[in-house]
């Protein structure tokens, strides 16, 4: 699914997160700076389905306009699947492991 807040958001005049924020605080829907941030920005992780009807509300708008399908990138039985590795697989030439903070891992 894509995110499509800051397009429906801008179809209906609201050009700034934080315009958005204010009217989403009248409607009951406190959100902090942060995740505003995020829900502008990029995709977010997780939202809750009361949220999604409030920000309808306040855009006019419909679920459809905010969350766009994105069928192309389901991988079909028989396709192969690019960017996932698979428990137990090795993995492509190129790829090295890294540690959580970043560097890479010792050689074996």
């Amino acid at each position: 699914m894509k995110w499509n807040l800051r397009l429906t958001a801008a179809n209906k005049g609201i050009w700034k997160a934080s315009e958005l924020q204010r009217s989403l605080a009248e409607h009951g829907l406190v959100i902090s700076a942060g995740k505003m941030s995020g829900l502008w920005s990029g995709q977010p992780v997780s939202l809750k389905l009361e949220d999604l009807d409030v920000i309808c509300v306040v855009l006019g708008c419909d679920i459809g306009d905010l969350l766009l399908p994105e069928p192309d990138k389901v991988p079909r039985p028989g396709q192969q699947e690019t960017g996932r590795v698979a428990v137990g697989s090795t993995l492509s030439p190129g790829v090295a492991p890294k540690r959580r903070d970043g560097r890479s891992l010792p050689p074996d």
